[in-house]
C-alpha cells in the first residue's frame, strides 16, 4: 500500500494493516471530530455538558484548586486557556491541564484553576468556549490524572457503496486486533500538518544551529498555508529583515511576531527570541523531533519485519497498569535469558514492547533493533556521542520510552449514511484511545488516505 510524502516527510512510512482504505476525509466540519477527556478514576469530559459527580473527589467544599470543565470548539488549547486566564483577570500559569487537544474540533477536557471561585469561573463569557465548573481540589491537575480521549468521528465523501464501507472498516480493525493495537505513531499533528516544520527546527535547536532553527520557524514556507503567510515567509527568507517581516506578518502568526518583536532589536540572539515563546512551544520543538525519530525507529521495524507484539534480544519492554497504561518508567531490555518468559507475559498484556525516544537520557536499544535505530540516526546526522543539552535543547529533551504499539477500547462503526447526492456515503465511528495516542494514526489505517492534508488530517 502506498504511503502519502506528507507520511514519509513526518517518519510514517509504513501502514500496518494491508486492507484496501475507505478514502473520504474528516473535519469538513468542526462537530465531525470530536474529542472528551477520560480521567483515570473514569470520568468524562462531556460536550453536552453532562457533569459527573464526585470527579476526583472533587467537592463544593473550598480548596485550593477548581476542576471545571473546558468545552472548545475550534480552538487551540493553548490559546483558549490563555484567553480564560485573561478574562479571569490571572496569571495563564495558574490554570493546568491533563492534555492538549485538538484544535480544529469540538472537545471537553478538565483543567484547575488555582484560588479561583465557582462564581467567578462561571463568569467566563468567550465565543465558542464553556466552562463548566465542577467542584474543589486540593491538588492540581495534571498528565498523571488522564487515561485516554474517546472520539467520536465522521468520516464525510466515501465513494464506495454502504456495503464495501463497513467491510473495509471491519477488516482494517480485526487486523489491527490480531496485532495487538494500532502502531504507535505520532500523528500529523505533532509535526504541523499544512507546514510541517516543527521537528526540522527541533533538528536545528539540537545540533546548536539557533540561527537555522529560527530562520526554518519564521521563514520556510508552504504550499498549503494561506498565500498572505507563504508570501511574508519567502521574504523573510530572501531579506532577513526582521523590521520588514514585523510590520508585514500578519496578527494571527502570534508567536512568530513574539520572536520577531525581539529579533528587531537584537537581530543575532536567536535564542532569547526562541525563549520570548510559551515553555510549551519551546518543548515541543525538540519533542517534535524526538516524535519524527521514534515514527522512524517504528517504520523500520516494521519494514524489516519484526512484530510489534514480541520481543527480540535487545528491546526494551515496559510494564502496564491494570488501567492499560503502560509504565514506560518501569523498563527492562530482553536478554537471551528472559526472551521466553517476557513474551509470555506480552502475550497476556503484563507488559508491552517499547522503542527509544532519543535523548540526553535515554539510550537506543540494543540487538537488532538497536542497530536498525543507529542506522537512522546515522542518515539523520544525530551523533549520539556528541549529543549534549543546550540552552534550548534541554527544554523538553530528555527522552524517554514510547510503546510500539497501543490498543482501541470500545470501537463501534455508529452508521453508515448514504448522502441526499445518492453518489457518496459519511460513516460515524466512535473509539478511546490511551493518552498520548493519536486518533488519526487508526484513521489513517482505516481510510488509507492518498493525501492527508485534503482528507483533512
Amino acid at each position: 500500500m502506498p504511503v502519502s510524502s506528507l507520511d514519509k516527510q513526518l517518519g510514517i512510512e509504513v501502514y500496518a494493516t494491508k486492507s484496501l482504505g475507505t478514502g473520504g476525509a474528516i473535519r469538513k466540519a468542526v462537530e465531525d471530530f470530536v474529542v472528551e477527556e477520560v480521567l483515570v478514576d473514569g470520568s468524562k469530559a462531556s460536550i453536552n455538558g453532562v457533569i459527573p459527580s464526585k470527579v476526583l473527589g472533587s467537592s463544593l467544599k473550598r480548596q485550593r484548586f477548581l476542576l471545571c470543565i473546558l468545552i472548545k470548539r475550534n480552538w487551540d488549547t493553548l490559546i483558549a486557556i490563555k484567553n480564560v486566564a485573561k478574562q479571569l483577570a490571572i496569571d495563564q500559569r495558574g490554570i493546568q491541564i491533563a492534555g492538549i487537544k485538538d484544535a480544529k474540533a469540538l472537545t471537553a477536557q478538565h483543567l484547575t484553576i488555582e484560588d479561583c471561585l465557582i462564581e467567578d469561573a462561571s463568569k467566563v463569557n468567550i465565543k465558542d468556549i464553556k466552562m463548566q465548573p465542577v467542584g474543589y481540589l486540593r491538588e492540581a491537575l495534571s498528565l498523571y490524572y488522564l487515561l485516554g480521549n474517546y472520539f467520536t468521528i465522521n468520516i464525510k465523501s466515501l465513494m464506495l457503496k454502504e456495503s464495501t464501507i463497513k467491510k473495509r472498516i471491519s477488516q482494517t480493525i480485526t487486523e489491527i486486533e490480531s496485532l495487538g493495537g494500532i502502531p504507535n505513531f505520532f500523528g500529523h499533528q505533532r509535526f504541523g500538518t499544512t507546514r510541517p516544520i516543527t521537528h526540522l527546527v527541533g533538528k536545528a535547536l539540537i545540533k546548536g544551529d539557533f540561527k537555522e532553527a529560527a530562520m526554518l520557524f519564521l521563514a520556510k514556507p508552504s504550499i498549503h498555508e494561506h498565500p498572505t503567510s507563504r508570501q511574508v515567509r519567502q521574504e523573510l527568507q530572501s531579506t532577513e529583515n526582521f523590521k520588514l517581516a514585523k510590520k508585514n506578518f500578519p496578527k494571527q502568526l502570534r508567536f512568530e511576531r513574539l520572536m520577531l518583536n525581539y529579533l528587531v532589536d537584537n537581530p543575532d540572539d536567536f535564542v532569547s527570541a526562541f525563549q520570548r515563546l510559551p515553555t510549551k512551544l519551546q518543548e515541543l520543538f525538540v519533542q517534535a523531533h524526538q516524535s519524527y525519530l521514534f515514527n522512524r525507529f517504528l517504520s523500520e521495524r516494521v519494514k524489516h519485519g519484526f512484530h510489534l507484539n514480541k520481543a527480540e534480544v535487545g528491546d526494551y519492554v515496559v510494564g502496564v497498569e491494570r488501567s492499560g497504561l503502560p509504565l514506560t518508567k518501569m523498563a527492562k531490555m530482553v536478554s537471551a535469558e528472559n526472551i521466553a518468559e517476557i513474551n509470555e507475559k506480552i502475550t497476556s498484556g503484563k507488559i508491552r514492547l517499547a522503542l527509544p525516544i532519543v535523548g540526553i537520557k535515554q539510550k537506543i536499544s540494543e540487538g537488532i533493533m538497536g542497530q536498525i535505530e543507529k542506522e537512522v540516526l546515522l542518515e539523520e546526522g544525530i551523533n549520539l556521542e556528541n549529543l549534549k543539552a543546550n540552552e534550548l535543547s534541554k527544554v523538553g529533551g530528555r527522552g524517554g520510552l514510547r510503546t510500539a504499539i497501543t490498543p482501541i477500547r470500545d470501537f463501534r462503526i455508529q452508521n453508515i449514511l448514504a448522502n441526499a447526492d445518492g453518489e457518496s456515503c459519511q460513516s460515524k465511528l466512535s473509539f478511546m484511545l490511551l493518552r498520548g495516542s493519536y486518533a488519526t494514526v487508526l484513521l489513517r489505517e482505516i481510510m488509507k488516505p492518498v493525501d492527508p492534508i485534503t482528507s483533512g488530517f
